[in-house]
């Protein structure tokens, strides 16, 4: 990917990023926990997850619970990190949201895993 150049296709994503979504959308789990460096951190609004244990314990509740499912708008990069807007689906209370539910992915991969994601309404940081 070359920095700033946007992507509208999932299937343009390679390696942890693309795994992680693919386990978002198919519902699995265990590949989502395969995505994650042992001491990841995980950012999900004011919530700081910290360690594999506690992002695959937030995504079982948040994630899997709700059978979310992500559309990818755009992909981009920049200073190193890998940004992912998708539009959200799912079985949660959508009561105060945005519709489209948009929201901002931001992941930094290091050795072949995530070791950061930041995930906000899209716009925010």
């Amino acid at each position: 990917m070359t920095e700033g150049k946007p992507f509208t296709k999932e299937s343009n994503l390679t390696g942890p990023i693309a795994r992680f979504l693919r386990a978002v959308n198919g519902g699995a789990s265990a590949d989502l926990a395969a995505s994650f460096a042992d001491d990841a951190v995980g950012v999900d609004g004011n919530r700081e997850l910290r360690g594999l244990e506690a992002i695959t314990a937030w995504a079982s509740a948040d994630i899997f619970g709700a059978l979310v499912h992500f559309d990818v708008l755009e992909v981009t990069e920049h200073a190193g990190r890998t940004s992912v807007s998708v539009t959200v689906d799912g079985t949660f209370d959508r009561t105060g949201l945005p519709d489209p539910l948009v929201m901002t992915h931001q992941f930094t991969v290091v050795e072949g895993k995530i070791a950061e994601l930041r995930i906000g309404f899209q716009g925010s940081r």
